[in-house]
């Protein structure tokens, strides 16, 4: 199999790409390509994941990816020869986290809060995370959980 250097010129007219948007790297997939740029993960069925929307990335011994994203979506592809690709994605992802911290909660278990940005944006918001066992929708957890990110806040200044 020979491997492209460039990504061809049909698949790059393809893709949703915003302004100053640009590919970093690609791999062929089952159904088209996967394709890694400075701002979004572009999978095969035309669907971009900006990289602060990815919660996590996975690759298996059968070459497939799965993306969670923070809104619980799934994604998957199957990348026989992913080059570049997760290394990248790893790369992408990990430069969006602004803040990362896990923090105990009165009684058992804790919470981890995130801060992610967009690639040279301002941040957007903050997941959290809970441990197994804290029910989120408990107003008690909620609460403690909603006055640990405050103090995380003011203490980084985020």
């Amino acid at each position: 199999m020979s491997i492209l250097r460039r990504l061809p010129a049909d698949v790059r007219k393809s893709l949703s790409l915003e302004p100053g948007e640009r590919v970093l790297t690609f791999a062929a997939a089952d159904g088209g390509h996967v394709v890694a740029t400075n701002l979004a993960l572009h999978l095969p069925d035309g669907t971009r994941l900006p990289y602060e929307t990815i919660e996590k990335a996975s690759w298996d011994e059968h070459g497939r990816v799965t993306v969670l994203t923070t809104s619980g979506e799934r994604h998957q592809a199957t990348v026989p020869e992913p080059r570049l690709v997760p290394e990248t994605l790893r790369e992408r992802v990990n430069s969006t986290i602004v803040v990362n911290k896990h923090v105990d909660l009165p009684g058992r278990g804790g919470v981890r809060l995130v801060a992610r940005r967009p690639p040279g944006g301002e941040v957007l918001g903050w997941t959290l995370v809970f441990d197994e066992g804290l029910d989120p929708d408990d107003p008690g957890v909620r609460a403690q959980a909603e006055q640990a990110l405050e103090g995380v806040r003011r203490s980084m200044g985020v």
